[in-house]
């Protein structure tokens, strides 16, 4: 689902609300049927967040996922089939508070990479979560609009995996 409203927000798939809310950043926001602790510890383990943070759509695998999650720790992703066709995302944890925000950079780029920062609020027993990123300029964010479009899916694959862990709701 993909409804664009005037203000040029953009509301994409079902439970997953994607917005632009400034001219340098967008968010997602979706409630987990989960306690923050556990949607915390999925985006936090190497092991867990390999299991749900590519969009399965994509057909591109995560090879490898190197994450020190503390705040002055760094993380690294590989993408790719082989070694020969794999990029890399990386950066450094700016801000770690257990279970409730994560904070980073994206240092793939020159001067054009985004701050992104993730909460996790407590809702009886669930957790509301937002997603941000920022960009330095209009133009960057402008260029990298087309990555927040497989967040809906990456939510749902989430989803999927809390549900393994035993935390979704009856």
């Amino acid at each position: 689902m993909d409804n664009r409203q005037e203000n040029g927000s953009v509301l994409i798939g079902g439970r997953t609300t994607v917005k632009r809310t400034s001219e340098r950043e967008v968010t997602a926001t979706r409630i987990f049927d989960a306690p923050p602790r556990i949607v915390f510890k999925a985006w936090t383990k190497p092991e867990l967040f390999m299991r749900w943070w590519v969009p399965k759509s994509l057909g591109v695998p995560l090879r490898s996922c190197e994450m020190d999650v503390r705040t002055g720790g760094t993380y690294r992703l590989e993408f790719g089939n082989d070694a020969g066709s794999s990029w890399a995302f990386f950066g450094t944890y700016i801000e770690v508070v257990p279970p409730s925000r994560l904070v980073w950079t994206n240092d793939e780029g020159e001067s054009d990479g985004a701050i992104s920062t993730v909460t996790f609020v407590e809702d009886g027993g669930r957790t509301l979560l937002t997603f941000s990123e920022v960009y330095p300029t209009k133009e960057a964010l402008d260029e990298s609009l087309g990555g927040i479009e497989g967040t809906p899916e990456q939510f749902e694959q989430l989803d999927e995996l809390l549900a393994t862990l035993g935390a979704g709701r009856a």
